[in-house]
C-alpha cells in the first residue's frame, strides 16, 4: 500500500525539510520578481513601467501583444510621441498618440489621442464630457518595445484556466525538485 501511496504522491519520500526549503525558494522567486518591478518603476518613473498593447488601433507603430517599456520623464508632451494613458473607470491603460496638445493660461496643458488605425480621435474613449486628457491620465511615454512577447500576457488573460494550471504546475515543479 506504502507502494502505491508512493508512486502517486511524488512528495511522500521527500524530507519535511527539503520541502520546507523549496517553498522558500519558490517565495524568492517571487519577491525578487516584485523587487524587480518596484525597481522599473522607480526607474522609469510610471506606476506601470511595462504593458501590453491590446488592441489593433496603432497598427503599423505596434500590433496586438506587444510589449512596450514607459518612462515617465519630465519635460512638455509633444505632438506625434505615444503615450499610455487611463481613463477614470476603466482599468485597461490605452496606448494611443498625441494628436493635438492645448496649453492653458496657467502653464498646463490639455492632451487630445488618437489611435494610427483609427479614422477618429479619443474623444469617444474618454469618460462622459470629457474632451481632453491631462497629464494625470497619462501613466507613460512609450520608450522601447518588444514585437509580440505580450501575447503571452493576452492568452492568459483570454484563458485564465491556463493562468491557474501554469502557476500550479511551476508550484509543483518547483517543490518536487531535489537539489
Amino acid at each position: 500500500m506504502n507502494d502505491i501511496i508512493s508512486k502517486i504522491n511524488p512528495f511522500s519520500s521527500i524530507p519535511k525539510h527539503q520541502i520546507a526549503q523549496q517553498i522558500v525558494n519558490f517565495g524568492l522567486i517571487v519577491a525578487t520578481a516584485l523587487m524587480i518591478w518596484k525597481g522599473l518603476m522607480i526607474f522609469s518613473g510610471s506606476e506601470s513601467p511595462i504593458v501590453v498593447v491590446l488592441s489593433g488601433s496603432m497598427i503599423p507603430a505596434f500590433y496586438r501583444g506587444d510589449l512596450l517599456y514607459l518612462n515617465m520623464e519630465d519635460g512638455p508632451f509633444r505632438v506625434g510621441e505615444i503615450v499610455v494613458f487611463k481613463i477614470e473607470g476603466k482599468e485597461i491603460p490605452i496606448v494611443h498618440r498625441i494628436l493635438q496638445i492645448h496649453e492653458k493660461e496657467d502653464g498646463l496643458y490639455d492632451i487630445r489621442t488618437k489611435g494610427d488605425n483609427n479614422n477618429v480621435d479619443d474623444v469617444g474613449l474618454y469618460s462622459p464630457g470629457q474632451r481632453w486628457l491631462s497629464r494625470d491620465h497619462i501613466i507613460g511615454r512609450a520608450k522601447g518595445f518588444l514585437p509580440s512577447v505580450g501575447m503571452v500576457t493576452i492568452v492568459m488573460h483570454d484563458y485564465p484556466q491556463l493562468k491557474f494550471f501554469l502557476v500550479f504546475v511551476l508550484a509543483v515543479f518547483v517543490l518536487s525538485t531535489r537539489e
